[in-house]
């Protein structure tokens, strides 16, 4: 039941439905007292939903194959980060809303780890300098990536502008990191044409 409630709060995000405590307990065939069962509150739903957006971004990063190229594996779960945010739009704003604890922070980091762990095997292959902590390449292309994600999911950058600028920035990246330009140029512009950005959603 707790699974089937946070599932349909998601359910409803995504149709853009009120999601109150007593649409959300009509939507699920159960009581409103099954929202303090399980989660204490709305808040705690919140909380619980949010840390299932981190999860569903998770899994799709984990849909990245792995490449022979570390940086073109690296762009590509940029790519990846883009797809969840424009598939699911409202639980990635969820997932940025510090009002709402997280249950297992360490679990909503994993995507960051897996940043890391790019940032490391391109560091191992000699495309990145050694000299670069590969934590602070992870955090400057998620930051940079989550920026440009945003504006697109709120509608202030265009889909065209989100395509143009994303690899642009993260080719700027992966340069100061110790990348030749070429080479970064190559590996950004195949991973962005091996994955499948889908639309933004009508607003």
């Amino acid at each position: 039941m707790r699974q089937a409630l946070i599932e349909h709060a998601a359910a409803l995000l995504a149709q853009r439905a009120p999601v109150t405590l007593r649409s959300l307990a009509n939507a699920a065939s159960v009581s409103t007292m099954a929202v303090y069962t399980y989660f204490g509150g709305m808040s705690g739903l919140w909380s619980a939903v949010r840390q299932e957006s981190f999860i569903r971004l998770g899994d799709r990063l984990a849909t990245v194959p792995p490449s022979r190229d570390p940086v073109r594996h690296l762009a590509a779960l940029g790519v990846a980060y883009v797809e969840h945010a424009l598939a699911n739009p409202d639980l990635y704003r969820v997932m940025f809303d510090g009002a709402f604890d997280l249950p297992d922070p360490e679990g909503a980091s994993a995507g960051l780890e897996r940043l890391v762990d790019g940032a490391r095997a391109a560091q191992r292959s000699g495309r990145f300098s050694a000299d670069v902590d590969p934590r602070d390449i992870a955090l400057r292309y998620w930051a940079s990536g989550h920026g440009l994600t945003s504006l697109a999911v709120s509608g202030v950058l265009t889909q065209p502008d989100l395509r143009m600028h994303a690899p642009a920035t993260a080719i700027a990246i992966f340069t100061a990191a110790g990348d030749e330009r070429e080479n970064a140029e190559r590996s950004v512009a195949a991973a962005w044409r091996t994955r499948a950005v889908p639309s933004l959603p009508a607003s």
